[in-house]
């Protein structure tokens, strides 16, 4: 009797796993399905200026949340921001709570194998930042110390790849987090994006500098894969964008930068669906 039971214990957690999963898959809208809803929902990064954060007004503003808010006006639809730590953003997308992710979005081959990048849309350099009165030029000047990151992100990457046989890679839920982390005495180090240097220096003046840069990457925006319908619209509105140059009058705004010049490929990562 007791097998019995086990057995269909199993196949009642089964079947409502089949449940949850087929649900799941059903909320995932087409685009043409949104544009007779009128509203996409868009996955941002809710806590990392300027890439994605909430204004002083509580609404949901930044580099990600322009260039999304320019594709809903693409498609004709209202656009709803849904906030996410670095490490939901996939979940979000792939469950289908989000039909979109403009989400600061490195692109490695780890996630290429669970969403669809589109073309490149920004650039961003990772790099390890420390206080100024530490010495760290090389790896090797690091070697031991506790260095912070968020999960799951291009930093985490980066600073495992580079550092995680000689210095403790410790993770938290996002940037502010680990940004949080390094000034009240967490960590000693964090690996971040080109705009730590800002934050550290709002948050504490003069304390903190940019030490050793790690690598360059971009950014895509990431639909689920296989979709080919949102590949396409998502290309098509990035190639009129960047020819029209409201692209590149939103990096200048928000990043203080030319628009970079970005690569036709990436070994591994697919622009398009075949």
């Amino acid at each position: 009797m007791y097998s019995n039971r086990r057995q269909f214990l199993g196949m009642a957690l089964a079947t409502a796993a089949f449940a949850t999963v087929g649900a799941a898959a059903a909320s995932a809208a087409t685009v043409e399905e949104i544009k007779a809803k009128g509203t996409i929902v868009v996955g941002i990064q809710g806590d990392n200026a300027p890439w994605g954060f909430v204004n002083t007004s509580g609404k949901q503003d930044g580099f990600d949340a322009d260039v999304a808010t320019l594709f809903a006006r693409e498609l004709g639809v209202k656009v709803e921001f849904q906030p996410l730590a670095v490490a939901n953003r996939i979940p979000a997308l792939t469950t289908g709570k989000v039909d979109i992710l403009f989400a600061t979005m490195a692109m490695t081959e780890e996630r290429a194998k669970s969403i669809q990048y589109s073309k490149p849309y920004a650039a961003n350099t990772i790099s390890l930042y420390a206080a100024k009165a530490d010495t760290a030029k090389t790896p090797a000047d690091v070697a031991g110390w506790e260095i912070g990151v968020p999960k799951s992100s291009s930093q985490d990457k980066a600073i495992t790849d580079a550092m995680g046989s000689t210095a403790t890679v410790r993770r938290f839920d996002d940037d502010a987090a680990t940004i949080q982390a390094l000034v009240s005495g967490q960590v000693k180090a964090v690996g971040g994006n080109m705009f730590y240097g800002q934050r550290l220096d709002a948050a504490s003046a003069g304390t903190y500098e940019r030490k050793i840069d790690f690598l360059t990457t971009y950014n895509g925006v990431g639909t689920r894969l296989g979709e080919k319908d949102w590949n396409e619209a998502v290309n098509a509105f990035l190639d009129k964008i960047k020819a029209n140059g409201e692209l590149a009058a939103i990096t200048k705004k928000w990043m203080k930068i030319d628009l970079p010049t970005f690569p036709e490929s990436i070994p591994n990562i697919p622009f398009t669906v075949k």
